[in-house]
């Protein structure tokens, strides 16, 4: 059972990594806001969780199995029923409902791996909830400020805290001039559910720990949240306001943490440059963007039509 689980794992950590890498292209191209590019990576997280998935004859796995499978005929029962090769990363089974392998080597060698993977998933997560448990003690000595804005010492940045009832919490210090800079920012992380998505994304990793794709694409995912929060305060600014705001950025401090939305948490550069060439879209450009990523989207989470 465990090494049935860990082969369909293999093979959405294969598919799911496959399409992080798409993403990781798509990001690099500079005329797609960076709001719609953190929605993206809602499809490489839906890829290394759900082992099933919608079929359609627009799937890009559908595109690849037109080029390099071809259908197979197999007996069930009273039926001659096709299947298709591309439904399956990894050649290593002749039938995967349930999973038979081709020999008793493939077999044993995916039980040793499969235990040896669940050693160290457990491990990672729990490792993960340890963490969480312990940057949430970071702020039980906070002071509350109003609503759900918190003064600590123990922090350098503004952050947010939590997943259920986010908390803002802000260093003592800060500039008059920057409070309700920071508070916008972290107000955008928790409306959006920031938190729990970050949360979320470590949690995949290290059930994914074998993945060198999955790391790799955690810390562009934590920098397109921080630039697709700058961008959603942004909007709600005046030209002016915006050149404030960047400078509130240099000012705060870097506090990198995978459990909470930090202020300065990703590359200051970086967000600087957003900042400073951001635009408004207008509603015919956001039509044709959103468009896009349900275009995007139907073409990478789908599965293949049969």
């Amino acid at each position: 059972m465990l090494s049935e689980i860990f082969y369909w794992l293999l093979n959405m950590s294969i598919v799911g990594g496959a399409v992080s890498i798409i993403v990781l292209c798509l990001r690099k191209v500079r005329k797609i806001p960076k709001s719609f590019v953190y929605m993206l990576w809602v499809i490489p997280l839906i890829r290394l969780v759900l082992p099933f998935g919608v079929t359609s004859k627009y799937s890009l796995l559908s595109l690849v199995s037109n080029l390099t499978t071809k259908t197979v005929v197999v007996y069930k029962g009273t039926k001659f029923i096709p299947e298709l090769a591309y439904t399956n990363s990894i050649k290593t089974a002749n039938t995967y409902f349930p999973v038979e392998y081709k020999t008793n080597l493939l077999e044993s060698v995916f039980h040793v791996t499969s235990i040896v993977w669940a050693i160290i998933a457990t491990a990672a997560v729990l490792t993960a909830i340890l963490l969480y448990t312990f940057t949430k003690s970071e702020i039980k000595s906070a002071a509350l400020y109003k609503d759900n804005i918190f003064l600590s010492d123990r922090i350098t940045s503004p952050a947010l805290y939590g997943i259920i009832r986010p908390k803002i919490i802000i260093p003592y210090g800060l500039n008059e001039a920057d409070l309700n800079f920071v508070i916008m920012h972290e107000k955008a992380h928790a409306k959006r559910k920031d938190n729990l998505w970050r949360y979320a994304a470590v949690i995949i990793c290290c059930v994914h720990w074998f993945n060198p794709i999955c790391w790799f694409s955690l810390r562009y995912f934590f920098e397109d949240m921080e630039l697709s929060c700058d961008n959603n305060v942004l909007k709600k600014l005046k030209d002016k306001e915006k050149k404030e705001y960047a400078c509130t950025i240099l000012n705060a401090a870097t506090h990198k943490n995978l459990f909470v939305a930090a202020f300065g948490g990703a590359k200051i550069k970086i967000r600087v440059e957003n900042i400073l060439s951001y635009r408004k879209l207008t509603i015919t450009s956001a039509f044709l963007f959103s468009a896009l990523i349900v275009s995007i989207f139907i073409i990478l989470v789908t599965n293949a039509a049969l």
